[in-house]
């Protein structure tokens, strides 16, 4: 059985830190850290791409700050990203982009260097089905997904960046507006919303718009790698990717075993001798494919409609001509951001966790330092409401992640006029008492006729099977009885554990902005932050 690398990671697992050492919790460290990531400078060009792009964001100027900063030599940066969900994607967004903030501000009071927070917009991604919706809580039904419904969306290999949102969009916020616009601060982040998502804007474009504005005053900047004055920086990464396949492939592949090997599984697949990113063979806004060998400097294009290949000759060719038609993986894109980047630090959820922990032969072949790597923010938000459904119920928030019949069968138990014994005492004490009586029998009756083994083994069964069936439907009975206690059972399953998830990974920022306020629930997260924790907290707005 394999285990999942991040938490065995956050609990210091020796096995999982001889992968991927916990260096972010160590302040000498986090100083050699930030000593190694101040050698490295930003370069003209993407400087003045980060200030001219930044500059049609919401105003800041925090922002403006530390634009200037980053032009500074010594100047390091904390980076986080993630891609382009609809009105910001699950919470989790707003959790990474405010540990990269209060991880800079910790690491510039500890080191006295000034640092940056830097947020990636993963541009380049093509995986539509996993950004073109978002989810809002409702008191029954479960949780309501809000989405563009795109009509080829699990067929698209576009890049992200390309995407226009189309008139889908109007009806999402039509949705988002009929069942959040009662509550009291929906005016004020609906209207963000409208601004940002319109059919003619990017998923990109609104993203950053909404994002920019939500974290003004902190000065967060952002960084898209699809504008085109930028790809000339990334060809070398990509030109090593295609030229040094083998060998990178070759040691990543050795990596994976290891970690296999140690009882954690695969987070990102290696392909035998490929490159770690995609071409897009028809222009620059086209779809993009991996690249498989397919004979001595020839390539298939893995997933093209009519088998298309090419040569490493030609991949040169057009990394010279159009560099822009290439486009980074989960595993090169760390590479590309920390050639560009003085990056000291990555904050990074789970799977990026993962990610980092097979990546070590990757930056050892580019001979680039890897960056600490801090897991994310974790929060739990148990609003006036939530909270007042757990107090009826007399329920801790952990305690909604049971299942939900037992949870129910032990409410029921609980608060029953006589008590009432739960299902798995009921087995026992009647099976118990049968099977006891039997074993009392056995020898008794096996020294009258030895056939008679057979018929104690099938009464033992039978009554097994009888006695479960029973225990079963009184189960179901305790379950039933308080339909109320099950109403309210159901509302903290959707606010806490939505489609049986925590409620980061699946619920989305307008329900409690609109609830709370925009800027009330952003400086509740960064006022909740613990630079360096990957603990799970709760806020209680």
């Amino acid at each position: 059985m394999t285990s999942s690398f991040s938490a065995v990671w956050l609990r210091g697992d020796a096995r999982a830190l001889s992968f991927l050492p916990d260096r972010f919790r160590h302040p000498d460290a986090r100083a050699e850290a930030v000593a190694a990531a101040a050698s490295r400078t930003v370069s003209p060009v993407l400087l003045d791409v980060l200030v001219a792009r930044n500059a049609r964001l919401a105003p800041s100027p925090a922002r403006e700050r530390n634009l200037e900063l980053l032009s500074r030599p010594g100047t390091v940066a904390v980076v986080t990203g993630q891609q382009m969900g609809l009105f910001l994607g699950p919470l989790f967004t707003l959790y990474k982009a405010a540990a990269a903030i209060t991880a800079a501000r910790a690491l510039s009071k500890e080191t006295g260097r000034p640092c940056v927070p830097v947020f990636w917009l993963q541009t380049e991604d093509h995986d539509l089905p996993e950004v073109d919706h978002c989810f809002i809580p409702r008191p029954t039904g479960g949780p309501l997904r809000v989405a563009l419904d795109v009509p080829d969306a699990a067929a698209s290999r576009v890049p992200i960046a390309h995407r226009h949102l189309g008139p889908g969009v109007t009806a999402a916020l039509a949705t988002l507006r009929a069942e959040l616009g009662e509550e009291p601060h929906a005016h004020e982040h609906l209207a963000l919303l409208e601004r940002a998502y319109r059919p003619e804007a990017t998923l990109a474009e609104a993203f950053t718009e909404v994002l920019s504005h939500v974290f003004a005053e902190e000065g967060l900047v952002f960084l898209d790698p699809r504008d085109a004055r930028l790809a000339p920086l990334a060809a070398p990464v990509h030109r090593r990717a295609i030229l040094e396949a083998e060998a990178i492939s070759t040691a990543l592949a050795a990596r994976v075993r290891a970690l296999t090997d140690a009882g954690f599984s695969e987070q990102v697949h290696i392909r035998p001798g490929s490159p770690l990113g995609f071409f897009s063979p028809d222009g620059v806004d086209g779809p993009r494919y991996r690249l498989d060998p397919a004979g001595p400097d020839t390539w298939s294009l893995v997933g093209h409609p009519e088998g298309h290949t090419v040569t490493t000759a030609e991949l040169l060719g057009w990394l010279e001509r159009e560099p822009l038609r290439f486009t980074t993986s989960a595993l090169l894109r760390p590479l590309l951001q920390d050639t560009w980047l003085p990056t000291a630090a990555y904050v990074g959820g789970p799977g990026e966790v993962a990610y980092f922990a097979q990546l070590a032969p990757l930056y050892a072949h580019a001979g680039l330092p890897m960056p600490l790597i801090v897991p994310r923010a974790r929060f739990r938000v148990l609003d006036d409401r939530t909270r007042r459904w757990l107090g009826k119920l007399g329920l801790q928030p952990d305690e909604v992640g049971t299942p939900r019949e037992e949870l129910l069968t032990r409410l029921a138990a609980r608060d029953a006029t006589q008590p009432l014994e739960s299902p798995e005492a009921l087995e026992a004490r009647l099976f118990g008492a049968f099977a006891a009586e039997l074993d009392r029998l056995n020898d008794s009756m096996l020294a009258l006729d030895a056939t008679l083994q057979d018929a104690l083994q099938r009464t033992r069964g039978t009554v097994r099977v009888a006695v479960s069936r029973l225990t079963g439907r009184y189960a179901r009975a305790l379950a039933r009885r308080d339909g109320v206690a099950a109403e309210r059972v159901d509302r903290l399953r959707t606010y806490l554990t939505p489609n049986g998830e925590p409620q980061e990974r699946v619920l989305a920022m307008p329900s409690f902005a609109c609830r709370i306020g925009t800027r009330a629930l952003t400086q509740q997260v960064l006022d909740a932050c613990v630079p360096f924790s990957g603990d799970l907290r709760d806020l209680t707005p």
